[in-house]
């Protein structure tokens, strides 16, 4: 392929956007950028695209935008009403959000679909809320989540409010490859309006959002019972959750609330943080600061779209972080256990979790005669639970979580919510320090001490560009040539292979694996400890994930890191 040519195509193309052509002509000198930049189309896969912000054909930019905004319209005109039923967009506080946000919305319009707009950025759960809420055929929150600056993507909904299934993917797909620049073209805004095609939304479906995750308080007296005597520092890290999050404290009655400045105002370049990302340690460095001089009880903070938290306590030694493991088991304990308290507990209780997810979730769930559902990475998947159980009746959702850092206790939202999970972290800090007069780190260790000491590490390898893709290939083609049956001297017992759906004992007899196919491969550990390898689905890396479990807490630790160590240095060996 001549990446040259195709760089002078759209120097012709575009020649009347300044912008394009001027970000163009800086890299005609640098044939590795131009090669990075076309040597693919910018691909939509399961959680619509997410990519460089640039020009190009493997870039973010609105010509993209355009383009796979006009795929989606053609889907959305072969479902019944999909038109008449409309799309609602929302976006971040990232770089270019909304401009790619209003588009989308007027190319769709031009195809005929309604739209509806949120006037300012929003959570992407508010989106997921208001698919539903509005009845609409789908959604689009114009975001990169927790991704560095350069990043933006197109995240696709569907009318369930959950991202959107595979066989509305192959929807756009196929027809992607036949979508021209040329006929992707968005409507006049005025005329949008004017015909009724356009609607600006906002404060009315807030209120009703708002209303739906307060009814998630599992004790809705203990936070106006003991919110004024906890401190709480916020950052929403210059993103999206800023408003609704206050909302929510406030109207729980959590009113020590402290915002860092630094990070309270939408900012695109993030300009405070290496990166936006909660379970990034470096990006809590301001709160936490914040955290020391008020001695605040709790520090709690939200990525750019406001779907991920992450929280620290206050303790003897300072401020200490918790991962979203932790959390996740802190928050499922809380919640079966008040219900249970309460007697609201139903008899098909069911929670959802996922294959790399800590198994600490069972061991709670189990003590509660509570049914743990594991399913693939991609909170999609959860949400796909939820369904089936609303479909059939067989259980009750009461919570789902992810090692991630995302979590959701309602139906109302079918994608992690940090809204709700914020709402939930204050309640279960009140009920800890009003009956025990301990913080959620104190919480973590008396969970360990009844259900074991799990632990828990992922590492990441970022591999950009065209060689990062081969490489990603190579590692897992080379695992699946060479499986490991021995983590630092500890036996494996068997291998799980998703994309084969196949696993394998050592002793080579086999099963057939029931979830979907995922290039995915989890070695199971004779003593109950396991690990993970996968490729991110949204960003260049592959992730591995450890777990170990013993009943001390110094052995965990040390087990994680043999086994941590041995899995890194067999990865880079491929």
């Amino acid at each position: 392929m001549d990446y040259m040519q195709l760089l002078h195509q759209w120097l012709m193309d575009f020649a009347d956007d300044s912008e394009t052509i001027k970000d163009l002509e800086s890299i005609e000198d640098d044939p590795k950028e131009t090669e990075d930049r076309f040597y693919r189309e910018l691909e939509f896969g399961t959680a619509g695209m997410r990519g460089v912000l640039g020009a190009g054909t493997n870039r973010l930019n609105k010509y993209n935008v355009r383009k796979v905004s006009r795929a989606l319209a053609k889907y959305i005109n072969t479902t019944p009403d999909g038109a008449e039923k409309g799309v609602a967009i929302a976006y971040d506080s990232r770089r270019k959000s909304t401009e790619f946000a209003k588009e989308a919305a007027l190319v769709l319009c031009a195809a005929g679909v309604k739209v509806y707009l949120f006037e300012s950025l929003r959570p992407v759960p508010v989106l997921s809320f208001t698919v539903r809420h509005l009845k609409c055929i789908g959604g689009i929150v114009i975001t990169a989540s927790h991704n560095p600056a350069q990043y933006n993507g197109y995240k696709v909904y569907w009318s369930d409010g959950a991202q959107m299934p595979p066989e509305s993917v192959v929807g756009i797909t196929e027809r992607l490859p036949n979508t021209t620049y040329e006929e992707s073209l968005p409507m006049d805004e005025q005329e949008a309006l004017d015909k009724g095609l356009l609607t600006y939304i906002g404060k009315d479906v807030d209120d009703a959002y708002i209303a739906a995750v307060k009814k998630l308080a599992v004790n809705p007296e203990l936070t106006r019972e003991m919110g004024e005597k906890l401190k709480i520092v916020y950052t929403p890290l210059h993103g999206s959750g800023n408003i609704l999050v206050r909302r929510i404290f406030d109207e729980i009655g959590m009113k020590n609330v402290y915002v860092v400045k630094e990070q309270e105002l939408p900012d695109g370049n993030f300009p405070t943080v290496p990166v936006p990302n909660p379970e990034d340690p470096r990006a809590f460095e301001l709160a936490l600061k914040l955290q020391k001089e008020l001695g605040a009880d709790l520090c709690v903070g939200t990525d750019p779209d406001c779907d991920r938290v992450g929280i620290a306590c206050m303790t003897e030694n300072g401020p200490k972080l918790l991962n979203g493991n932790q959390i996740g088991c802190i928050l499922l304990h809380y919640i079966l256990s008040q219900k249970m308290e309460r007697g609201e507990l139903p008899a098909n209780a069911a929670a959802v979790s996922t294959i790399v997810s800590t198994d600490m979730a069972k061991a709670i769930c189990d003590s509660f005669g509570v049914k743990l559902i594991k399913v693939l990475t991609g909170f999609k998947y959860i949400a796909e639970q939820i369904q089936l159980f609303e479909d059939t009746g067989c259980n009750t959702f009461m919570f789902g979580f992810e090692e991630s850092f995302g979590y959701l206790s309602g139906t109302d939202v079918r994608d992690k919510d940090g809204v709700n999970a914020c709402l939930l972290i204050a309640e279960a800090a009140c009920w800890y320090k009003k009956m025990y007069n301990k913080t959620l780190v104190d919480a973590i260790d008396m969970l360990y001490e009844q259900y074991g000491y799990y632990g828990d590490k992922v590492a990441s390898f970022v591999l950009p560009g065209k060689d990062g893709l081969e490489k990603m290939k190579n590692v897992m083609t080379g695992l699946r040539n060479n499986p490991p049956w021995a983590f630092a001297g500890e036996k494996v017992v068997a291998i799980r292979d998703y994309q084969s759906s196949v696993r394998i004992t050592s002793d080579f007899q086999t099963e057939i694996l029931t979830l979907p196919k995922s290039n995915v491969l989890f070695f199971e550990l004779e003593n109950k400890s396991w690990i993970c390898v996968r490729p991110s689905g949204t960003e260049p890396k592959i992730k591995l994930y450890v777990n170990a479990v013993s009943d001390d807490p110094n052995k965990t630790e040390k087990m994680l890191e043999a086994y941590a160590d041995d899995a890194i240095r067999m990865l880079k060996s491929f």
